[in-house]
């Protein structure tokens, strides 16, 4: 339920910041969101009076549009979080900023990739390996990055249900089958 609420929030927040009276960049309107949320997270006082059914809807307005003011968002990120306020929903913002992300990227045409190395990548290899599944893909390419010291070395980039496994392993195992084959 919560995810659904998430999304359907989401949804229209992507389908204000991507019309053509948009006063917000969506990639700035991602960050801005990100950093309220940040803000929420970091602060257990913030999150309790947000979320009270003690103070009233009135104060919490005002401390989200001196928030938003402080942290530089937009009129339409800050209008978005009085409405957050306004329908009880200000405890589901990670979820929203996530589905938000992910909404956005489809909007846009940028496809998201989760890419796993046996150890951390330089800024080089990443926007090398950025430009290939670009190249790849056809579209932009967004990269989440991990760390698994079990591939010995190489990636493994997942983009949907398709992966491109670059890993030693299963290089090593491509190999195997094709000898089998012959």
């Amino acid at each position: 339920m919560a995810a659904a609420l998430a999304k359907r929030y989401a949804g229209a927040l992507v389908d204000v910041v991507t019309g053509p009276k948009s006063e917000v960049d969506p990639q700035n309107a991602s960050a801005q969101l990100r950093r309220v949320e940040e803000t929420f997270r970091a602060s257990d006082e913030l999150r309790n009076a947000l979320s009270s059914p003690a103070v009233p809807p009135a104060r919490k307005r005002a401390v989200v549009s001196r928030m938003a003011e402080m942290l530089g968002v937009s009129r339409s990120v800050r209008n978005f979080l009085l409405v957050l306020i306004d329908h009880r929903r200000v405890g589901l913002l990670a979820e929203i900023a996530e589905a938000f992300d992910v909404l956005l990227d489809e909007r846009l045409g940028v496809a998201r990739a989760q890419v796993t190395a046996a150890r951390e990548l330089s800024d080089a290899q990443k926007a090398r390996l950025q430009q290939e599944l670009s190249r790849l893909t056809g579209r932009p390419v967004r990269l989440r990055y991990a760390v698994d010291p079990q591939l010995i070395g190489g990636v493994v980039a997942r983009i949907g249900s398709t992966v491109y496994d670059g890993s030693v392993a299963g290089q090593l195992e491509a190999l195997n089958r094709r000898l089998r084959a012959e």
